[in-house]
């Protein structure tokens, strides 16, 4: 496991569920791209609430940065290739919203929020 911080696009709709043991999630998966320039798909799940209502709260092809636990993997595609993958337990969620809403406060002279 590798404590990491990824930045990328949602792609596709978030699912939430709920585990055996009745504690909520959200999944989703992030497209980012890899240091030679090719996309790679991170899995990720969120049981924090905070992180939770971040990533329900965007769209497909939104911006976001996820921190938090990743776990290198690979898996075959249709056409036979092995292609790396991620999987990530998301701690925090920093989205240009979150941002846009920081740049505001300071702007008006407020404090840390």
């Amino acid at each position: 496991m590798i404590d990491a911080l990824i930045a990328g696009k949602l792609y596709g709709a978030t699912k939430r569920g709920t585990s055996k043991t009745g504690k909520p999630f959200t999944t989703a998966l992030v497209r980012t791209t890899a240091g030679n320039g090719e996309s790679l798909m991170v899995s990720v799940i969120a049981f924090d609430d905070t992180a939770q209502a971040a990533i329900q709260a965007l769209g497909d092809g939104d911006s976001i940065s996820l921190a938090g636990s990743l776990t290198p993997k690979v898996y075959e595609a249709r056409s036979g290739e092995y292609r790396p993958a991620l999987d990530m337990v998301a701690h925090a969620v920093l989205t240009t919203y979150h941002v846009k809403r920081k740049r505001q406060v300071m702007e008006q002279g407020g404090g840390d929020s």
